[in-house]
């Protein structure tokens, strides 16, 4: 019989709480907009202390109705209003990332600031000229990463002449970062996605045979 189990669930929504301690970033899934929240330990009437940014009531408004946060039942990190209702509620996806999603704005992201700021910085790294070679170094495009701003919050990304026909069809238009992928879209929505490799490279996945490979010129 498990008769420690309600006493383990306590400590681990304990453990939590402990955890969130401290500062985090909050914002859209592609971080377009974003602004910094620190959660205290302090207890309020309706839950935990936190303060917002002023920049937060700006870049996202539904912020304004946030006043503390709380942790409920195992796992949800719940940014919640004065009369302790949720504003927003979060789960953890990867480690130190946690999403959550508004009915009608979509998905928001809640991750360790130190390691939203170092995300920021990749970014800003990509930007410039690239090549896709195959797995045997033979080149078959180059391309441009820009900071350029394009629709749904990504960036705009030009192909080079004399492109491969597999990629001169796909034909990316955008560009991103998204939890640790690489990310180029095609205008019809198509999706390929690289993850970075042990020699800094940028490979498509799922790898194959003739693998395809991103390389920084």
């Amino acid at each position: 019989m498990l008769i420690c189990t309600p006493q383990a669930s306590s400590q681990d929504a304990a453990s939590l709480k402990r955890e969130m301690i401290g500062q985090w970033e909050l914002s859209t899934a592609e971080r377009s907009k974003t602004c910094v929240v620190t959660l205290k330990n302090d207890t309020t009437s309706q839950g935990l202390k936190l303060e917002l940014e002023p920049a937060c009531a700006k870049s996202l408004p539904f912020t304004k109705e946030i006043t503390a946060w709380n942790v409920k039942g195992l796992d949800i990190v719940r940014l919640q209003d004065a009369a302790g209702q949720p504003v927003i509620d979060f789960t953890e996806v990867e480690s130190g990332i946690f999403e959550g999603m508004r009915q009608g704005e979509g998905i928001y992201l809640l991750q360790n600031l130190a390691a939203a700021r170092s995300l920021a910085k990749s970014m800003d790294q990509m930007i410039g000229d690239w090549a896709m070679v195959r797995n045997d170094g033979r080149p078959i495009c180059g391309l441009t990463l820009t900071n350029t701003e394009a629709r749904a919050d990504n960036f705009q990304v030009f192909l080079k002449p004399k492109c491969d026909p597999a990629v001169e069809a796909f034909k990316p238009t955008m560009w991103r970062l998204e939890r640790g992928e690489l990310l180029l879209m095609a205008a019809n929505g198509e999706t390929w996605h690289f993850q970075a490799d042990d020699n800094a490279q940028w490979r498509l996945v799922p790898d194959s045979a003739d693998a395809l490979i991103m390389l920084r010129q």
